[in-house]
């Protein structure tokens, strides 16, 4: 199939597009660090727990558990950039609910926070970013 030089620039129009909004990561700042721990509190405290290990009000209900940030392995990967693929895309078979209402700079304030929750735990898991586990 061939496409025509009008389809080829409307094909070309549309990447760029598509391009030009997967802006890069804004800076880890403290207000920006600050912002995610007041989104964590309203979105994912009652699964995760206060201090993200995994021990929310809801989470004696859920099946799987949630992730022990602190402790646990996170499946697709616990870089800032990995969390933030996991917000918008969530973790099919869990609890883990795509966050895609949020707009894209909590989302990544949200990664950047669950990033700290990890550091304030290193030693337990994988300080890598490496996939494992079944657990959201």
């Amino acid at each position: 199939m061939r496409l025509s030089s009008r389809s080829a620039a409307a094909v070309v129009a549309l990447l760029a597009c598509a391009h030009a909004r997967a802006a890069a990561p804004p800076t880890r700042t403290p207000e920006l660090l600050e912002k995610g721990r007041v989104s964590f509190k309203l979105n994912c405290a009652s699964c995760h727990g206060e201090r993200g290990q995994g021990d929310g009000v809801s989470a004696k209900a859920l099946d799987p558990k949630p992730r022990n940030f602190a402790a646990g392995r996170f499946k697709y990967g616990a870089k800032p950039a990995q969390i933030f693929a996991t917000l918008g895309k969530g973790i099919p078979g869990t609890a883990m609910i795509a966050f895609t209402q949020l707009p894209e700079e909590e989302r990544w304030a949200l990664a950047y926070y669950v990033s700290e929750l990890r550091g304030r735990g290193k030693g337990a898991g994988s300080a890598k970013g490496e996939a494992a586990g079944p657990r959201p």
